[in-house]
């Protein structure tokens, strides 16, 4: 897995190659819709650490979100939005991921994907996720303090869904 600052379009992406695998097919032959939510979750992690206290070293991410939380601190899921624009088809090839910050607020924060087919680099897919910070002890959300937001704010872009 690889991560590149910026894209052609000079925009403020994390650009990831995410390997497919050969089980992620389905019947057709393309990466089946399940498998496609477990590539973006794949991207957020190498994009922006593991949680703390999961998993051991391995190499530096871009910007270390998740795995600087404190233990007790879980980063989880609130929403998934997709969109299957065209079939992404399996290849023994890494499909390229990018991945930017589109919305940040007071105790959550949306991350933007959009998955391009390796080798004809045609855009398959455009998602967002919502997360939030849990402090799981308390069972109360956690606010994202400044520091968060900045390491967010490089990583900055336009929201692929409008609201």
């Amino acid at each position: 897995m690889s991560a590149h600052n910026g894209t052609p379009d000079g925009g403020t992406h994390l650009a990831l190659d995410v390997p497919m695998r050969w089980g992620d097919m389905d019947a057709y032959g393309h990466i089946n819709n399940v498998e496609v939510v477990r590539i973006l979750e794949e991207a957020r992690v190498h994009a922006f650490g593991p949680p703390a206290g999961t998993g051991l070293p391995g190499v530096d991410v871009a910007q270390p979100i998740f795995s600087e939380l404190d233990a007790d601190v879980q980063a989880l899921v609130v929403e998934h939005r997709v969109k299957y624009l065209t079939p992404l088809n399996y290849r023994n090839i890494p499909a390229r991921v990018h991945v930017w910050i589109s919305s940040v607020k007071g105790a959550s924060f949306t991350v933007a994907y959009a998955i391009f087919d390796p080798v004809t680099g045609g855009r398959c897919v455009i998602a967002e996720t919502v997360l939030a910070f849990f402090h799981e002890p308390s069972g109360s959300l956690v606010r994202l303090t400044a520091e968060k937001k900045a390491q967010l704010a490089p990583l900055k872009g336009p929201a692929n869904f409008r609201a």
